[in-house]
């Protein structure tokens, strides 16, 4: 029985794999170490570049990575005749161009749930800030009074 060969990136001649991958909305810096951690993958991660620029540093990445600011249109995708993958870093890919996507095989992927958390968080604290009347003590110190009931 044949032994299955190493992949060629674990074999110690092989060329090392280079894969781009362009950041184009704000992550976490830990978020960023791990993508810059693996070998052979070079990852550009510059935020609120204008769509012309975004589209020159797609013209031979293979995976881009979004959240919500950056819209993936039919012309972004044009662009970016390597791109194998879109990941946006969130719920949702109201942002991303599906059928342009889909149109050239490209693989759409995102990470619902992973804000629950922190929505729930969100929602607990105006929750309180309502019961305490947070709101309402705000506008009475921002107008010069001073309510202590």
């Amino acid at each position: 029985m044949d032994q299955p060969q190493e992949p060629a990136q674990s074999r110690p001649d092989a060329a090392p794999v280079t894969l781009k991958i362009v950041v184009s909305d704000d992550l976490p810096e830990s978020a960023l170490e791990l993508l810059r951690a693996e070998p052979g993958w070079q990852v550009d991660a510059r935020s609120g570049r204008p769509a012309a620029e975004l589209a020159k540093d797609l013209a031979d990445a293979d995976a881009l990575l979004v959240r919500s600011a950056t819209k993936v249109t039919k012309d972004l995708l044009a662009a970016a005749p390597r791109l194998r993958i879109v990941g946006r870093a969130g719920t949702g890919v109201d942002n991303i161009d599906m059928t342009a996507a889909s149109g050239r095989g490209i693989l759409v992927v995102n990470a619902p749930g992973a804000n629950s958390i922190s929505v729930a968080e969100q929602a607990v604290a105006l929750m309180l800030s309502l019961a305490r009347m947070v709101p309402a003590a705000d506008r009475a110190m921002k107008d010069g009074k001073w309510e202590k009931k």
